[in-house]
């Protein structure tokens, strides 16, 4: 599948300016692409510094790896055994951090509901398309199983609810731009944009100046026309913001015509679909890159009620398509669009 989110190809706008092209290296964590620019160092800095971000996304992704051998399904597995378990300080903390978040959305975006993701065949690099059987998923439903359902004492994690299994991935992505943004500064690196399967966080300016042109990217279009079709918007992302698209096409299979994506609503049991695609653009600050990826899925989960989820979220820059391809932003991001897709009406919402 393309990602939602791509990066424009700045190599050669730097190019058509005169500047050297930023340093890049690609690599493939988190079951998607994964691309690190870098401006305004030396390339033997930019390369070290950018195989450091790399080896760190690599280790993130083995260590809270939902249905491979980790230190999460190890935790998943002592819960389904009614067992307590000692974790690292980290996975606490990450455990904490992700119920908050879960919590601000009303639980739409639950990372307790791996047993749901792995029923619908979504805990797999080969998703097929067949539906999970309705019985398991109602009887699982009916046992409410969420990530409040988890007690952190210390480091110590225990459940209540012998059904809650985590998963992590609508939120590690996130995690692994914040950690990276601050391995980069601890490296000198004051100029760079980490894309992690559509997730973008940016540093400084693509040519490595002071006040020097902004990093653009692209919003791909959630029904593109034509091989390798224009994207839907485009946006110049300034020092320190994070941005992060939830779409029904990343990870999805198709029965009788009908489209079923890994997106789940907690609620329902079954993926949400009346949204294509949710755009959140996160302001500087703490957790940014974090926010990115998880604050998206419970405005898309949301659905028609995307506005009022996103203003509980407090996020102010929103774009979203809905199932019938009708496009809507708030004002905030409204201003920092450039639609790509001639004759596309977007309609701005309050």
């Amino acid at each position: 599948m393309r990602q939602l989110l791509t990066l424009l190809v700045v190599a050669g706008l730097l190019a058509a300016c005169g500047q050297p092209a930023p340093w890049r290296q690609e690599s493939y964590v988190f079951g998607t692409r994964v691309e690190v620019l870098i401006a305004g160092v030396p390339e033997a800095q930019a390369r070290a510094a950018g195989s450091k971000v790399l080896q760190e996304f690599d280790r993130l992704h083995r260590t809270y790896h939902a249905w491979q051998p980790s230190e999460l399904s190890s935790l998943n597995q002592a819960i389904a055994e009614g067992r307590s378990l000692d974790v690292t300080p980290e996975f606490a903390g990450y455990i904490r951090d992700a119920q908050a978040v879960a919590a601000a959305g009303d639980h739409l975006f639950d990372p307790g509901i791996g047993r749901l993701i792995a029923l619908w065949g979504f805990h797999t690099d080969d998703i097929q398309a067949r539906l999970p059987d309705s019985a398991a998923v109602h009887a699982l439903l009916a046992r409410h199983p969420s990530i409040a359902d988890l007690r952190v004492d210390g480091n110590r994690v225990s459940s209540r609810n012998k059904s809650v299994a985590l998963d992590f991935g609508g939120y590690l992505k996130g995690v692994a731009l914040d950690r990276a943004v601050a391995s980069l500064k601890q490296d000198g690196v004051a100029n760079a944009l980490i894309n992690i399967g559509g997730n973008v966080m940016a540093l400084g300016t693509r040519d490595g100046k002071a006040g020097g042109a902004a990093w653009r990217i692209g919003i791909q279009h959630p029904r593109p026309q034509g091989v390798g079709g224009a994207p839907l918007a485009t946006l110049e992302l300034r020092d320190g913001e994070a941005i992060g698209t939830s779409g029904d096409y990343h990870r999805y299979f198709e029965v009788a015509g009908r489209r079923y994506c890994h997106l789940l609503d907690p609620r329902t049991g079954v993926p949400a679909d009346a949204t294509q695609a949710v755009t959140a653009l996160i302001a500087p600050g703490s957790g940014a890159g974090m926010k990115s990826d998880a604050l998206s899925k419970p405005i898309f989960i949301a659905g028609r009620e995307w506005r009022a989820m996103a203003k509980k979220l407090r996020v102010e820059a929103v774009l979203r398509v809905g199932a019938d391809g009708t496009a809507n932003a708030t004002p905030a991001m409204q201003a920092r669009l450039k639609i790509e897709v001639p004759d596309l009406k977007l309609d701005v919402a309050q």
